[in-house]
């Protein structure tokens, strides 16, 4: 290893064990959103808790989007098939392809693992894509009910490997996600460690789910304050994993639902978590981060006052959400080398 990749990982074993920031106050445009998607977003979503179990169109929210979230002008997304799904890489104006040559990101978008897609966070992505100066590979893996979620989190590790082979170095990827997307950016990490090969630079996760046993958010007093779910979205989603995961059967039963926050998080890479302090998962946000301190592992969570869960979506509208994504972008340039390093000497 190169004196200069050396100065690099001294540098991020550095960082704080743990640092815990919140912002105590919400702009007007926030308290706008969250008012709005509180009267409209979280009843909707209550009804369709008793529902869940029919045949629903779920892929309608993905094509949608397509008219509403438009990404910025300049953006190039270029269409990418890994082994078993879609995905798509998506360079910001100005940003240089991806040739193995500076930092890359992973993104794995949210959506409880049955909705939301490349449509739904093109912004995000492209955002990102601006801020770190590096191409992102957004990967629009298999969804619940009709795969399991272990089949999701082997998309995204297809993807990881696809940046591999165009030449990037595990030290140059960061791996981003957002609610379920937040799992699978720390089943990867986890997936790649298990396999023997080396993780990501880095992680963020933005309002994580990161326990699938909904006790703990039913337990937590903002299971009743939440701005978009309500109690009974969490339980349902529980049901939602439990029946997908019945298509994978070990010795006629279904397989195990793996938890990151109940493995071994000892060799996990710097992480950063950004969540509302108001939303139910900020339980899973504040447990990953106690998991992760206890294991060692360089964390940092943000809380954000009065915002909803991935607020970051609103990143047109809402001055917090550019906030966060840039300081997003800042973490990811700070842990992730940026190009080749010349050898010592």
């Amino acid at each position: 290893m190169t004196a200069a990749r050396n100065a690099h990982s001294d540098h991020v074993r550095s960082l704080p064990g743990r640092l815990v920031f919140r912002e105590e106050s919400i702009s007007w445009q926030g308290r706008c959103l969250t008012t709005g998607l509180r009267y409209t977003v979280r009843p909707a979503l209550h009804l369709l808790t008793y529902v869940f179990h029919w045949p629903l169109p779920t892929g309608i929210v993905d094509w949608l989007a397509r008219f509403v979230m438009i990404p910025p002008k300049g953006t190039v997304r270029q269409p990418v098939r890994l082994n078993n799904c879609g995905s798509e890489l998506v360079r910001a104006k100005g940003v240089a392809p991806a040739d193995g040559s500076g930092r890359a990101i992973l993104y794995l978008h949210g959506g409880a693992f049955i909705a939301c897609g490349l449509n739904t966070h093109v912004r995000i992505v492209s955002t990102l894509s601006r801020l770190a100066d590096a191409p992102v590979l957004s990967v629009d893996y298999r969804m619940a009910p009709h795969s399991p979620m272990s089949d999701a989190v082997q998309d995204c590790v297809d993807g990881y490997r696809w940046l591999l082979a165009r030449g990037y170095r595990p030290d140059q990827i960061v791996v981003a996600g957002d609610s379920a997307g937040g799992y699978l950016t720390f089943m990867v990490a986890l997936t790649l460690i298990s396999e023997g090969l080396t993780p990501p630079a880095g992680i963020v996760a933005m309002s994580p789910l990161t326990e699938l046993d909904p006790a703990g958010k039913l337990s937590h007093p903002n299971s009743r304050t939440d701005p978009i779910f309500t109690a009974k979205c969490f339980t349902a989603l529980e049901q939602i994993i439990l029946q997908a995961n019945e298509r994978v059967l070990v010795d006629g039963v279904p397989g195990p639902l793996v938890e990151p926050t109940a493995e071994d998080l000892t060799k996990m890479p710097p992480t950063l978590i950004h969540a509302s302090a108001v939303e139910g998962l900020i339980y899973d946000a504040e447990l990953m981060t106690e998991r992760l301190q206890a294991a060692r592992v360089p964390v940092e969570l943000k809380t954000w006052a009065g915002q909803v869960h991935v607020f970051q979506a609103a990143e047109a509208f809402v001055p917090e959400a550019r906030q966060s994504l840039e300081e997003i972008g800042e973490f990811i340039c700070e842990v992730a080398v940026c190009a080749e390093l010349p050898a010592a000497g």
